[in-house]
């Protein structure tokens, strides 16, 4: 891959609507050249014969129970302790969306 340009750092920069510097823009054009030549020497690597890799745990969806836990406060008691409006045994909040 070939180096990456200031300018390219800087179209990047416009469409992320971030203001960089023109030491930053320097900076991180070096910075992401570097990354890209470590990517090139990685793809140059022999796979032939190895099997993909998701994960290597062997796990998958591992979940635990649901369970209550006595110790604390009942509904009720928190429902009595919360500065918020309380509507129907249900805290009420403002809206999100």
């Amino acid at each position: 891959m070939s180096k990456i340009t200031k300018e390219q750092v800087e179209k990047v920069a416009k469409l992320a609507r971030l203001n960089l510097t023109p030491d930053e823009l320097n900076k991180f054009a070096d910075q992401l050249s570097s990354i890209f030549e470590h990517v090139d020497i990685l793809s140059e690597v022999d796979t032939d014969g190895t099997q993909p890799t998701s994960q290597v745990t062997g796990l998958t969806n591992v979940m635990r129970d649901d369970e209550v836990d006595s110790d604390f406060c009942s509904k009720d008691e928190l429902l009595a302790v919360t500065p918020l409006p309380v509507e129907r045994g249900q805290i009420k909040v403002k809206k999100v969306l």
